[in-house]
């Protein structure tokens, strides 16, 4: 006996009076949910994914689809995802892939902080009439300044500064590589940030030569796989970084299947074509603080102590004390990824069970790098599952200065979040190769529903911080007198080191 078939997740469906049998469906649907049979259009509701590109693309809104038309015998317990998921495991015996971030029901805690408004004794500002400082600088900050009087009488500064990134907007887009995605989508976004004085990070995949042009806006990446890095990629991005773990998956390397590996992404990751791209789980030369603090200062030669380095971690339980190792590893910042964070590809057991939100971390870290004296030592920057404006200026009154952004940016670009990109058939041309699928997505329309996206949350957060009564970035940044807990049980108040609504 074999274990039969499951319920299909979705159920599609195509009103025939409204249909004008165009066949556009079958055209964009790269799961091969419609085929043409004689004269009719047949449906295969089992390969949707719920995309959504057929309802999109049809001209008489003539495709409904119903999510869960049949599902099993409910059960608090033995949910449909976990049944279904010990079938898949029976079938194959293998590990369970998804794409995406963490899917469970599981309370956001941005949702249950409040941004405080100032009113009468200390007035709003109102940021169409009085200036906002959004300008942000990425990198180490001096304790204090030195300065001197030159024989003619000028004051020069003293303090040799460290090499700092500028951000226009304190929102940056994360590390997404060529090969989890397409080049087109990595081109939108490079216009989209090179027209905003941002940034975006190349991933661990390289840098192809079409975004050479940007490359002033592009921060390389360095993991543990060292795919495509060389001196000439190094010397390209405006600051390096490395990446040891990722919110999606902490304490395992990366995973890029042999169906994405084309010809031009192979040339950028210096791998046969074809072949899966795989990361180590550690870095092989980094077993100890110290290692890692000989890597920094090794990339940090090799450009001429030019550029900053930043260490991307995942937000674990001890995510504090690595931080304040980080701190004092001559590193510039540190990227802190919570356990909501994207990805191309990942077992699901890791993406759904493994790490913790992106709130507490930046909160501890912040705490942890004040009560040590070194705050100023090291930028921070929060990632993984950054939603909206309102996320954005909770995570910077939290202590971060800054944020990266990665699946926002996707769905401004068409992405609808169906969990599916490590199959390399994204009718988007977003998490794809396929030439026929890439040539969907035009980078200049891309570049600006990027730009647009960023544009809008920098003006809200402006609105914010004008009603917070603040006019910088600067006075945002670890103001949690900005912010209170609403619904959140008092050791939670404690970490995060806000007062309850109402105090």
């Amino acid at each position: 006996m074999t274990l039969g078939s499951v319920p299909p997740k979705f159920k599609v469906s195509i009103d025939r009076d409204q249909c004008m049998d165009c066949g556009r469906c079958i055209e964009n649907c790269s799961y091969g949910v419609y085929r043409r049979e004689g004269d009719k259009i047949l449906i295969e509701s089992r390969k949707c994914t719920g995309c959504l590109r057929c309802v999109a693309m049809c001209p008489r809104d003539a495709i409904t689809l119903t999510e869960k038309p049949v599902d099993y015998r409910s059960h608090p317990l033995w949910t449909r995802e976990v049944r279904e998921d010990i079938i898949k495991q029976a079938r194959s015996g293998k590990i369970i892939l998804s794409g995406m971030g963490n899917a469970r029901d599981l309370p956001v805690v941005y949702d249950h902080l409040l941004l405080d408004a100032c009113q009468v004794t200390n007035p709003s500002i109102d940021p169409l009439r009085e200036p906002m400082e959004l300008r942000t600088y990425i990198g180490k900050k001096p304790s204090k300044l030195k300065f001197r009087k030159t024989e003619s009488g000028e004051v020069e500064l003293e303090t040799k500064l460290a090499p700092n990134l500028k951000l226009n907007t304190p929102i940056m887009i994360g590390h997404m590589s060529f090969g989890a995605i397409s080049l087109n989508s990595q081109l939108s976004m490079a216009k989209a940030v090179t027209e905003l004085g941002t940034y975006m990070g190349t991933g661990e995949g390289g840098l192809h030569e079409a975004l050479y042009p940007y490359q002033d806006h592009m921060i390389v990446q360095v993991a543990s796989g060292r795919f495509g890095v060389n001196i000439d990629y190094l010397e390209r991005g405006a600051a390096i970084e490395i990446k040891i773990g990722q919110g999606a998956k902490p304490g395992i390397g990366g995973h890029l299947p042999g169906e994405k590996v084309s010809e031009e992404v192979s040339k950028a990751r210096m791998i046969p074509i074809g072949s899966d791209a795989i990361s180590p789980a550690p870095h092989h030369d980094i077993y100890s603080i110290e290692d890692l603090v000989q890597l920094i200062r090794s990339l940090k030669e090799a450009t001429e102590w030019k550029k900053p380095v930043f260490v991307k971690i995942a937000a674990v339980h001890n995510v504090a004390p690595i931080a304040a190792g980080i701190a004092r590893s001559s590193a510039d910042a540190v990227v802190i990824d919570g356990f909501r964070g994207g990805t191309g590809a990942a077992p699901k057991v890791f993406r759904d069970n493994v790490g913790i939100p992106i709130e507490v971390a930046i909160a501890s870290v912040d705490q942890k790098l004040r009560e040590q004296g070194v705050r100023n030592e090291i930028s921070i920057i929060a990632s993984g599952g950054i939603r909206t404006s309102a996320d954005l200026a909770k995570s910077i009154a939290l202590g971060a200065d800054a944020v990266n952004i990665g699946t926002a940016a996707l769905v401004a670009l068409g992405c609808r979040v169906c969990g599916n990109c490590y199959r390399n058939l994204c009718p988007w041309g977003i998490a794809t190769q396929r030439p026929d699928l890439v040539s969907r997505l035009d980078p200049e329309i891309g570049a600006v529903q990027v730009s647009n996206l960023i544009k809008g949350w920098t003006d809200e957060l402006s609105e914010l911080m004008g009603a917070a009564g603040i006019n910088s970035i600067e006075s945002l940044r670890g103001n949690r007198d900005r912010l209170r807990g609403y619904m959140l049980d008092e050791k939670m108040l404690e970490i995060l080191d806000v007062l309850p609504a109402g105090a």
